[in-house]
């Protein structure tokens, strides 16, 4: 018997139409989907809503994704590093850019290190003098006198004056 596909592409339960709800029929792009949320680390009652279905469903048709849970992350990457690899191979510029980026991250990881972190400001360095505009700087010069001219020293004793 040849199988029937919806308007969506999925294929159609033998049942459709008869009693009760259609059996869940799984397709490979439903699949692929379930393989990537669970190499993202999604819980199976997250992916069985994203896929609009029960969890115990989700178990009985995707099992053999879900088993696979462990190892996921890695399928994933291993996947996406073959990619990048096509595209070194193609000679694509910005692929080569990040397949090397690619490799340093997988070295660091191989020697259990981590990307290096931007560095902290010391505690010890003093503040910076805050930055005065043309304004300020103009109130400053006037209230401090030239001492090298005869006005200014008579302003600036004055001032003294003043002040004690």
């Amino acid at each position: 018997m040849a199988q029937v596909f919806d308007l969506f592409g999925d294929p159609v339960p033998s049942n459709w139409g008869g009693r009760g709800r259609p059996e869940h029929v799984p397709t490979q792009q439903n699949r692929n989907r379930v393989s990537l949320l669970v190499a993202l680390g999604w819980s199976a009652p997250r992916i069985a809503a994203a896929l609009y279905v029960t969890p115990p469903t989700l178990r009985k048709h995707y099992f053999s994704e879900l088993k696979f849970a462990q190892v996921a992350r890695d399928r994933l990457v291993a996947q996406l590093g073959l990619k990048l690899l096509e595209g070194v191979n193609a000679g694509n510029v910005a692929a080569i850019r990040e397949f090397q980026k690619f490799i340093e991250r997988n070295d660091l990881m191989l020697y259990g290190q981590t990307a290096p972190q931007p560095r902290k400001p010391d505690v010890d360095k003093p503040a910076k003098a805050p930055k005065v505009g043309k304004k300020e700087a103009a109130v400053i010069e006037a209230h401090t006198p030239d001492q090298g001219s005869t006005l200014g020293d008579l302003m600036a004793r004055r001032q003294q004056g003043l002040n004690s």
